[in-house]
């Protein structure tokens, strides 16, 4: 039966073998291949010079570098350029990162227009569940507990003979949760502002995560029919926050109206529809379907159940499916309706049931024609899970381009006097080499949404007279992000600098260990020049390197090859003893040189 279900289906697979690739880091052919950014020594190493040379480049052009600090890519750029390679910068795929790398490659005629996929979010209580409701015409509202949306979910909508398909989620922390682990399925993303409230805690919240995802955001000012409505402040506060209307001649499109009433709601669906038209959506449907999880569930009668969104190909009854690293044969897929669906588009979130697992919200999926290679995939997956922590959960620190060190901070206060003045005061504090970067500053108590945003920002969280609650804390210490509680604003600001501080590289510096000045000079055929010295000051060791100065300049920079005090070879000679002194690279000793010995040490 299966044989013959395949010869019936012709849509395209994809060979998942083909696409994992292994990336050699090094010098090939004059070009020097890298897949993420290398410390000194790494870097170093790989191009078979010393770190010294490295950190001397640096140091020439006035940074103090050491040796685990982290290249850029445009310094290993740079580096390379300097030492004669070209650079080439290539992505490793692993089994770990297949799935969500996987390319298609499709063919321009093949590809169709496909439904804009549209997130809604806002503050709880600015109407984004009735604004979803009037739109595809149904009461989610009134079967929900308090009116409050208590799942994600995925539903398509049909308007003016155009689909648009909405996610509408309960808070901001699984939109960015998926977006931290690469699953993009936003095309626009609706804003949703009461014209009474104007903006809240949680808008303030959305708006920073709309704004990290980069996508097209659609204001939707709600609730205009109220009687303390106010649109003129929430379209001053849009423009404060960066989203100037279109009609105040800014880019941000601002829709008014009301989800209640249905007031400009065709208006927004037809901006919707403009945005899709200028992003010209599409994807191809003849091939096996790819896409990923919105949201999953262990049902008690159907097992895990996952709420899924066909980002390219057909999803089909029967298919083969791996998710994450769960895996499985479609055994029923339902629509938002709960009707009973026998293959589902690109842009169509549908509910699947027959995984041996349940996946996580965020899990890219793909179809085989292949069980065997899809219950081997997804075992070697789940084999380097330990492999998959990403660095987002554990480093707070980020190196910036220009090499100046950056802590992001989340602040939040029990009161907006304290903020303002927290603010004001952090605004004040300089450390040289490092800055700070404020990625959200608000009052209320510290939630999942700031330990999301935390994650994927590499920020710390800074809480002035409040505390998470237990649930939260228990999340931010799983995803090791670290929160600091003060009640003392000096203490605050101590803490902070010494943060700073902290961030800054040690680094590398010259420390002149011994001089002596050349006597007289000896030729040896194997050796080379040996310079007859005598030590004036300090301790000459075998092991430092070294500068000959001629007249006031540096002739030559290098290190010591031998040292030997009448006929024995040394490691060390004091002041006041002479020496037969070698230096790597350098033959052209005259009488009366100065040859000044020296260590690179490790400062702040």
């Amino acid at each position: 039966m299966r044989k013959q279900f395949n010869r019936r289906d012709n849509r395209t697979a994809v060979d998942f073998k083909s696409q994992l690739k292994k990336v050699n880091v090094g010098v090939q052919n004059n070009v020097f291949i890298f897949t993420s950014p290398l410390s000194v020594e790494s870097f170093a190493d790989k191009i078979g010079k010393s770190a010294s040379e490295i950190l001397k480049y640096f140091f020439m052009k006035g940074r103090m570098l050491n040796v685990n600090t982290i290249l850029s890519e445009e310094e290993i750029g740079e580096l390379c350029l300097e030492f004669n390679y070209d650079f080439e910068k290539k992505e490793e795929i692993t089994e770990s990162n297949l799935l969500a790398n996987l390319e298609t490659n499709d063919d321009e005629k093949d590809l169709k227009p496909r439904p804009a996929v549209v997130t809604i979010m806002g503050h709880v209580d600015h109407g984004k569940t009735t604004l979803l409701d009037h739109i595809r015409n149904s009461h989610i509202v009134k079967g929900e507990s308090g009116g409050i949306t208590q799942h994600i979910g995925a539903y398509q909508i049909e308007y003016n003979s155009n689909k648009i398909t909405f996610i509408d989620t309960p808070g901001h922390a699984a939109f960015t949760e998926m977006r931290a682990r690469g699953a993009s399925i936003t095309d626009i993303i609706i804003l949703v502002v009461a014209a009474d409230d104007g903006f809240m805690p949680q808008t303030d919240e959305a708006l920073d995560h709309a704004k990290a995802s980069g996508m097209p955001i659609i204001v939707f000012i709600n609730k205009i029919d109220k009687p303390n409505a106010n649109v003129e402040r929430v379209m001053t506060q849009l423009s404060e926050k960066g989203l100037t209307p279109e009609e105040w001649g800014g880019e941000t499109i601002v829709v008014k109206g009301s989800a209640m009433s249905g007031v400009g709601v065709d208006k927004l669906l037809d901006n919707i529809l403009v945005l899709a038209e200028i992003a010209e959506l599409k994807a191809n449907p003849n091939r096996l379907a790819t896409g990923v999880v919105v949201e999953a569930n262990l049902d008690k009668g159907q097992g895990p159940v996952a709420t899924v969104l066909v980002k390219n190909g057909t999803l089909k009854k029967g298919d083969f499916i791996i998710v994450g690293s769960a895996y499985g044969h479609i055994r029923n897929m339902l629509n938002e309706n709960k009707v009973e669906l026998t293959e589902v588009l690109p842009g169509q979130p549908a509910k699947i049931t027959g995984l041996n697992e349940t996946p996580a919200a965020g899990d890219h999926f793909i179809v085989s024609n292949d069980e065997k290679e899809v219950k081997e995939l997804a075992k070697t997956i789940k084999m380097q899970a330990s492999a998959l922590q990403t660095r987002l959960t554990s480093e707070a620190l980020t190196v910036e381009e220009n090499g100046i060190k950056k802590l992001n901070i989340i602040l939040k206060t029990d009161v907006h006097g304290s903020l303002e003045a927290i603010k004001g005061l952090l605004s004040k504090i300089e450390v040289p080499g490092a800055k700070m970067h404020i990625v959200r500053a608000a009052i209320g108590t510290i939630n999942e949404s700031d330990i999301q945003l935390a994650k994927v920002s590499h920020s710390i969280i800074i809480g002035f007279n409040i505390k998470p609650n237990h649930e939260v804390a228990g999340i931010a210490n799983n995803n090791k992000i670290k929160i600091l509680f003060f009640d003392i604003i000096y203490k605050l600001s101590e803490e902070i600098t010494s943060l700073l501080q902290g961030t800054l590289d040690k680094v590398m510096v010259e420390e002149e260990t011994a001089t002596a000045v050349v006597q007289q000079l000896w030729k040896h055929s194997s050796i080379g020049t040996i310079a007859g010295c005598l030590v004036e000051k300090g301790e000459l060791n075998r092991k430092d390197k070294a500068k000959v100065i001629r007249k006031g300049e540096v002739v030559c920079d290098s290190s010591i090859t031998s040292l030997r005090h009448v006929k024995e070879n040394v490691n060390k000679i004091v002041a006041g003893n002479e020496c037969g002194i070698t230096i790597a690279d350098f033959v052209d000793f005259e009488v009366g040189d100065i040859i000044q010995s020296y260590k690179m040490v490790e400062k702040k």
